[in-house]
């Protein structure tokens, strides 16, 4: 596999970020070899991941004609970091994605978009607030949800879980950051990375860290050397802050209670992805609400037996999912 990449920064809505792509194959058999303007595709990352999460995914697509592109989002990665912590919502977040497809297509092209965890929230209001940028989507792991007056996120976290649950304890700053500092980059990053349990992530003050972690079979020396690098050169707090943002996101996103996304979309889930346990979240899939806010939600996919991660754990078959999506546009 040629894991080799072009990598740049773009100037968007006030910050310097950088951007991963690879480049259609010119020896490939794809749908759209030779094509002048070769079909975009643009992956979103989530936590703690970088845009280094789609490198399978990118390899195979643009093998078959896509230009794949990927970006370390707002405070991640090489990426700029803005120092104000409200400067995180998803509408700062969706403005750099803007600027980004403006740079890459021109100011009046849509992109195919693919989306995971954070990836997955920021591309559904991406589709929410500017369906005129996006052909169609493949989303992962979160699901749409749709704007709740009752249903503040952190408090709603508490209720479920209670303080402990990692959302909550990513709330006061500076106090996560200091923790994990004292545990270290690297096994902070295997705590996430190396979750399975489909149940809540808890991390109670003190808690006790393992000193071994069996890596996944997915998951390499490599890949684990490559994200403590960006973590230790920049930290935590621009990631964490996406969370600090979620009640502010949700406040500013009171305009679009009744707002529908109205993007052709693909959903796929492991059935012991965390988040699919969230509860209430099998029941709004499968009682027609998930489609009722995502009219033009053509399937959902449960793969059993996969975990969150799943584009990294089960590569291949992620990357036909979307390319058998997307052909159909």
């Amino acid at each position: 596999m040629d894991l080799t990449f072009d990598h740049s920064f773009v100037k968007v809505n006030g910050i310097n970020m950088h951007v991963a792509e690879k480049s259609p194959s010119v020896t490939g058999n794809g749908a759209f070899d030779g094509a002048i303007r070769p079909p975009v595709i643009l992956f979103l990352h989530g936590f703690p991941e970088l845009w280094y999460t789609w490198r399978h995914q990118m390899v195979a697509l643009s093998s078959l004609g896509y230009r794949t592109i990927a970006p370390d989002l707002r405070g991640y990665g090489d990426t700029d970091a803005p120092e104000s912590v409200d400067a995180y919502t998803s509408l700062h977040v969706v403005g750099d994605l803007i600027g980004l497809i403006d740079a890459v297509v021109g100011d009046r092209e849509k992109v195919f978009v693919v989306g995971h965890d954070w990836g997955a929230i920021i591309a559904w209001h991406l589709c929410l607030l500017r369906p005129d940028r996006v052909k169609a989507l493949v989303n992962m792991s979160v699901v749409f949800d749709p704007w709740n007056p009752k249903r503040k996120p952190i408090s709603m976290f508490k209720s479920f879980y209670g303080d402990d649950y990692y959302i909550c304890r990513f709330q006061e700053y500076g106090e996560i950051e200091a923790e994990f500092a004292k545990v270290g980059t690297e096994r902070c990053l295997l705590e996430f990375l190396t979750y399975r349990n489909p149940g809540p992530i808890l991390l109670p003050k003190g808690k006790r860290y393992d000193d071994c972690v069996s890596l996944p079979s997915w998951l390499t020396d490599c890949d684990v050397k490559y994200y403590v690098s960006k973590y230790e050169k920049n930290g935590f707090t621009g990631p964490v802050n996406y969370y600090r943002n979620m009640d502010r996101t949700w406040e500013l996103m009171g305009s679009l209670s009744k707002a529908q996304v109205k993007v052709p979309v693909k959903f796929i889930i492991g059935d012991q992805d965390l988040t699919y346990h969230i509860p209430g979240t099998k029941k709004y899939i499968q009682d027609g609400r998930f489609k009722s806010h995502v009219p033009l939600l053509d399937e959902v996919v449960i793969i059993k037996g996969v975990g969150h991660f799943l584009h990294e754990e089960r590569p291949d078959e992620i990357s036909k999912h979307i390319r058998d999506y997307f052909l159909s546009f």
